[in-house]
């Protein structure tokens, strides 16, 4: 085949991304211009999210307007691949014939094959689809718990933590490639090393990882609360290059729809896990996740998580509607809650996220806060950037205006005066 241009569309989570930065990598390695997003490639790959069904019908809508410039004369190569295509391959190459090939999770050697016609394993290398100043560092692939409700188990297989000699050379490049802020993701972080080593390694991990020359913030995500390590507690607390918050996905509070959740916690540890972290971490700023309209779940229950994240001024937070996915356990259960129900329920939390947000937010008038700048906006001359408490795409965003002759580029971390505030943004000066 031809040198073409090809473009990687990704769906989903940031550790679909990772794979993508890899085989874009992979791509260009092979003489390819591959860009991400790229909508006029002769070859479009696009890597699918198959969490929940919004997700599920995002990728399909993907996968079909790209197959419809097909239709329309476009000479265009449709590959697909990711979590959509390795649940679902087969049934998606009987309804959208029009597509090229599928491809699952694991196999972007297969998709290099199918472009190139020979076969190259993946390493470190990466194009980032992320600005140059921050990345996302996936320490391990899969899960092996076995919570009710969802399917990465099923899709991803179980966990499997890469070695921790990959994952420091793999950070040491960033680093050379200007990367400031590293952003440490799996589908559970705290469980790195098990597998590997016998034991969890994540502080250490994080520990080495805070040694590397350029690596300014280190932010760790997808922390499951059950079992939570001491000593990685110890590490937030005492290494100054993590930053100051925590990714908690706790789902509910409910003890019973814990149980059925099969979280492995109940309430009780719960609070007993924030009161740790708020006490030992000063200044923590926690983010957490939660399911709305799980099956069983009565009106009391909700109001309860209601009452429970009122009370636990949760600095961040996002909310799901429960959907069943296919061979979950939760599957098995009559998804009983209406659908307009699961809405109010939603509606109700997202308005309570957005009284506490915007209560934090004045509270930060007149503060001084380190931000870390992530692009400069024309139309209002301003940068947009976000303090150690919001990771990118989901948190809160700072304006920058600046007065000052001093020239500022994204990826710079400055001291910035909060002037103003909004509800999931502030203004600030420099």
């Amino acid at each position: 085949m031809t040198k073409n241009k090809i473009g990687i569309i990704t769906m989903g989570c940031p550790k679909n991304l990772v794979d993508s930065e890899k085989l874009a990598a992979l791509l260009a390695d092979e003489g390819f211009t591959v860009e991400h997003e790229q909508s006029d490639a002769d070859i479009v790959i696009i890597n699918t999210c198959g969490f929940i069904n919004d997700a599920k019908e995002e990728s399909i809508n993907e996968i079909l307007s790209h197959c419809d410039q097909k239709k329309n004369g476009k000479e265009v190569k449709v590959l697909v691949t990711g979590c959509l295509s390795e649940r679902y391959g087969e049934q998606l190459k009987k309804e959208i014939p029009e597509a090229d090939a599928f491809f699952g999770v694991d196999e972007y050697d297969k998709v290099v094959e199918w472009i190139t016609g020979h076969v190259q394993k993946s390493g470190p290398k990466r194009i980032l689809g992320t600005p140059q100043h921050y990345a996302y560092l996936k320490i391990s692939e899969g899960c092996d718990r076995t919570c009710s409700f969802c399917a990465i188990p099923i899709i991803r297989g179980g966990h499997a933590s890469i070695p921790e000699e990959k994952l420091l050379e793999e950070a040491e490049q960033l680093a050379l490639h200007g990367v400031k802020e590293l952003i440490v993701i799996a589908q559970d972080t705290i469980s790195y090393g098990v597998d590997l080593y016998g034991e969890r390694r994540i502080a250490r991990l994080l520990n080495k990882l805070s040694d590397i020359q350029g690596i300014e913030w280190i932010r760790l995500m997808y922390t499951y609360p059950a079992g939570f390590p001491d000593d990685l507690i110890e590490e937030i607390a005492t290494n100054p290059k993590i930053v100051k918050y925590i990714d908690l996905p706790l789902q509910h509070i409910s003890t019973s729809i814990l149980h059925s959740m099969r979280r492995a916690i109940d309430r009780e540890a719960t609070e007993e896990l924030i009161a740790k972290l708020r006490k030992r971490i000063p200044d923590v700023a926690i983010r957490s996740t939660f399911i709305v309209g799980y099956p069983g779940e009565k009106a009391s229950d909700y109001t309860e998580l209601l009452q429970f994240i009122k009370e636990s001024k949760f600095e961040r937070f996002g909310v799901f509607a429960y959907s069943p996915e296919e061979d979950t356990a939760a599957f098995e259960l009559r998804d009983n809650i209406p659908h307009k129900t699961k809405m109010q329920r939603m509606s109700g939390l997202l308005r309570l996220h957005e009284k506490s947000s915007i209560e934090l937010n004045k509270k930060l008038i007149g503060k001084t806060l380190p931000v870390l700048l992530d692009e400069y906006n024309e139309a209002e001359q301003c940068f947009y950037g976000r303090t150690p408490k919001d990771a990118p795409e989901i948190d809160n965003v700072v304006r920058v205006f600046t007065k000052s002759q001093h020239v500022l580029r994204p990826g710079d971390i400055i001291q910035a005066t909060v002037t103003a505030s909004g509800i999931f943004d502030i203004d600030c000066t420099y």
